[in-house]
């Protein structure tokens, strides 16, 4: 196979997998530390990215390196194959994720509906509720690998725990919980978006 095949095989792929994974070029230069202009000239087949980038791909899309430069049937959609295989289809995917979540909150309710009718007004499963409800989505984008706002919802989550903590802990009003809450999601963040600059490259002189 010739260089220039293979610069085109891996910008169609590139230019698929990043458009079903919901990303911009700008979004996906971001996870690999690169800028849109590159991955611009990636999908414009001027250039393909080095063994190290492309595995980071590999892992960003779900695929293997060797699907990356392979070539594909013009109708088939990388995310669906994977999807088939596993007996879930991307719709399928957010109807689970629905289900899930949604049975979360259902099983607060039928909680606090038992407890209404037995004399007791026990609001405070729903409180329970929203922590595992975010757990519960954050759990299923990362098996269906929509990881693309994992960062939010991760923050969601810490702050909901600190919520919860605020209506169950045995005090009046524990508000100095925000106060640990504020630099506990900055550093979710911060964490979220640590990225590993490539190292420079040796330049080859022709000979």
């Amino acid at each position: 196979m010739q260089l220039s095949e293979l610069k085109l095989i891996s910008a169609s792929n590139i230019i698929r997998l990043r458009t079903q994974a919901g990303f911009t070029q700008a979004e996906l230069g971001e996870k690999l530390n690169y800028s849109d202009k590159t991955i611009s000239k990636w999908e414009r087949g001027e250039a393909i990215p080095d063994a190290y980038v492309l595995t980071q791909m590999a892992e960003i899309f779900g695929v293997t390196v060797d699907y990356l430069l392979s070539a594909h049937d013009a109708w088939e959609n990388p995310n669906e194959v994977e999807d088939q295989e596993q007996g879930i289809s991307r719709y399928s995917a957010n109807v689970i994720i629905a289900i899930a979540v949604l049975g979360v909150w259902t099983m607060a309710l039928s909680v606090f509906v038992l407890l209404w009718l037995l004399g007791y007004i026990v609001w405070q499963s729903f409180v329970v509720a929203l922590p595992v409800s975010i757990l519960t989505y954050m759990v299923l984008i990362c098996v269906f690998n929509r990881r693309s706002h994992l960062q939010f919802v991760i923050a969601a989550f810490v702050l909901s725990m600190f919520v919860l903590l605020y209506f169950v802990l045995p005090l009046q009003k524990p508000w100095q919980l925000f106060l640990i809450a504020i630099p506990a999601i900055i550093l979710v963040f911060l964490s979220c978006n640590i990225r590993r600059r490539p190292g420079k490259r040796p330049k080859i002189k022709n000979k």
